[in-house]
């Protein structure tokens, strides 16, 4: 079953800060964030945020553009995030261990087009959209997880 799509306006970099620290409360062990969009659409500032929220003490969280996948101690357990806009082919994700991690941490991808048939059924797809007003950011949450679904659009509102 999949849950129609419901855009939310973001009308500043605050605003997307916001909903990713309410989107962290709303997450578990074994969650998956799917994070799509054009360069610059505003995922790995969200992705910062969330992360940061989760942990005791916030610290520094790079883009992993270069690194590929960072990961983090948080008080849900481990967090990976992943960008995997460099990747060339679906068979490195599993070089990388992502498909272990993503049963057993919280996983935030960024381009998660380079998974392939890896791309796990369950996660949150959010799509991520510039618009007129360069600030102004558009996000819309879909997927396939129905208690996972439920908790990050109680998380929206």
């Amino acid at each position: 079953m999949s849950n129609a799509a419901r855009p939310l306006i973001l009308a500043s970099p605050d605003a997307t800060a916001a909903l990713a620290r309410r989107f962290g409360t709303a997450l578990r062990a074994g969650d998956t964030l799917l994070l799509q969009g054009d360069i610059g659409a505003g995922k790995s500032y969200f992705a910062r945020a969330l992360i940061q929220s989760l942990q005791d003490i916030p610290e520094d969280v790079p883009s992993p553009t270069f690194t590929l996948v960072q990961t983090y101690d948080t008080r849900l357990g481990e967090l990976w995030h992943a960008d995997l806009y460099r990747l060339g082919d679906p068979g490195e994700v599993e070089e990388l261990g992502l498909t272990e991690a993503l049963t057993s941490a919280i996983c935030l991808i960024e381009w998660p087009d380079r998974l392939g048939t890896l791309t796990p059924s369950a996660a949150a797809v959010l799509t991520f959209n510039i618009l007129e007003r360069e600030e102004h950011r558009s996000i819309t949450l879909t997927g396939q997880n129905c208690d996972l679904m439920r908790r990050l659009s109680k998380a929206m509102t």
